[in-house]
């Protein structure tokens, strides 16, 4: 492998790091402020304010929504979106795209996600609680990566990518629970329209339409179908993700051909005296080159360049801001010691590290798959038990399973909260403490 093949596999993954280690940190400190703004005299303004109905009317038809839900239904479907775009593209040249490549994440997901929901309903199967079973099941991956950014050194690379593409398959498995079983009732005249678009999206895709307006357009009808289908609408997201292109409009060749002969251009017209204003000639070669460069990439990666940085910096921190306060009462104990409560903390805490670890042990000593390189058992634990920080996704499904009792759900975050920060205290410890370059065990 050239070193320019190996600069183009670990800048994309770097920058990743870096982006979501920012947002885990932007996250911390939005959780304090709705914390503080639910137990100050702020509280009940705040939750009024969330209540507060938008009213939309669309050719005729009038749609109402709360702020809470414009922020649960409306902008996270963005969210999703970005997460099935990230979800295509590393399915098809990411660390998900070959199958033994793919297939160490995979198993080691599966036991994060199997060993918590039967935890928890070892503990509330039977009971009011019993459809929380899947709050436990999720990893936040902006919260894990902004663990590991903090270990720098500490941890081989390959432990890293091990751990991002398991949170990835774990987003999926989230998707699908939520799709089959977080959905109440069925309308199927929706249904066939959000199945027409669907095709429509396809059909696009099928005919090689780059044009981004084209998939906004098709993808806000989806939405609005599945919205009314009775199928929880960021499903949407998800879906449209995969029918955008992943094809840009310039092959390799033609994007260097093209782009050489606009800089023969520039050159042509530019005398030696260079100036900071352009005159009208070099401004046009220069805005065709921009046009050029735009041209090359694919809509796949337009969609998540210009939706990344609303996504991580404003589209997540506002759902925390609106969902992550929680009173902090007298009544803590008795919250604490809930079987929800129980459920979520021994299921996110317990249930993820061993379901990650004791699959991905398994699976390594049946030679079913290798450890990351240069990862020891010690470090690859560590890492399973960084899996146990929810949130996002974890406080998402809890307001799915709880739709109509504040209770319930203060119950549940309360235990997110105290899972999430045991597994990442004690995750970071341990990988903090392992030997460098240990040997594999």
């Amino acid at each position: 492998m050239n070193r320019q093949s190996i600069r183009n596999k670990i800048v994309p993954f770097t920058e990743f790091l870096k982006n979501e280690a920012i947002a885990g940190i932007l996250l911390v400190v939005v959780t304090i402020f709705a914390l503080l703004l639910t137990n100050l005299s702020t509280g009940s303004f705040f939750t009024a304010l969330l209540q507060s109905p938008i009213h939309i009317g669309i050719s005729g038809y009038n749609f109402s929504f709360s702020i809470l839900e414009v922020i649960n239904d409306g902008l996270m479907v963005l969210f999703f979106f970005v997460v099935g775009l990230e979800i295509k593209r590393e399915l098809l040249s990411g660390e998900l795209s070959g199958f033994k490549k793919a297939l160490l994440p995979m198993i080691g997901a599966v036991g994060g996600m199997a060993l918590p929901a039967v935890i928890y309903l070892i503990g509330n199967a039977g009971k009011q609680g019993q459809s929380g079973w899947a709050i436990p099941v999720a990893t936040d991956i902006a919260f894990v990566v902004g663990i590991l950014v903090l270990l720098k050194d500490r941890i081989p690379t390959s432990l890293r990518v091990f751990l991002t593409a398991l949170a990835i398959v774990d987003d999926i498995g989230a998707v699908i629970i939520i799709a089959i079983f977080y959905t109440a009732s069925i309308s199927l005249a929706a249904l066939g329209i959000a199945l027409l678009f669907f095709m429509l999206l396809l059909l696009a895709n099928y005919m090689g339409i780059k044009s981004t307006t084209v998939y906004i357009l098709l993808g806000i009808g989806l939405w609005l179908a599945v919205l009314q289908s009775g199928i929880h609408p960021t499903i949407a997201g998800v879906i449209l993700a995969f029918t955008i292109p992943t094809k840009s409009k310039l092959n390799t060749p033609g994007f260097i051909k093209s782009t050489k002969r606009f800089v023969d251009e520039i050159a042509s017209v530019t005398n030696k005296n260079l100036s900071m204003r352009l005159n009208e000639e070099q401004l046009e070669i220069i805005q065709a080159l921009e046009q050029n460069c735009r041209d090359s990439l694919t809509p796949l990666q337009r969609f998540e360049i210009n939706l990344h940085p609303w996504v991580t910096y404003f589209i997540i921190p506002l759902f925390a801001l609106a969902n992550a306060g929680v009173v902090i009462g007298g009544n803590m104990m008795t919250l604490i010691t809930d079987p929800v409560c129980l459920g979520v903390i021994i299921g996110l805490f317990a249930g993820k590290q061993l379901g990650i670890f004791l699959f991905s042990y398994i699976a390594i000593r049946l030679k079913i798959s290798e450890i990351p390189a240069g990862t020891s058992m010690k470090q690859l634990y560590g890492a399973s038990v960084l899996g146990g920080v929810g949130f996002t996704m974890s406080l998402f499904i809890a307001g799915l399973s709880f739709p109509g009792s504040t209770e319930f759900f203060d119950t549940a975050r309360i235990g997110i909260f105290i899972a999430s920060i045991l597994s990442g205290g004690v995750g970071y410890t341990l990988l903090r403490i392992s030997p460098l370059g240990g040997k594999q065990e």
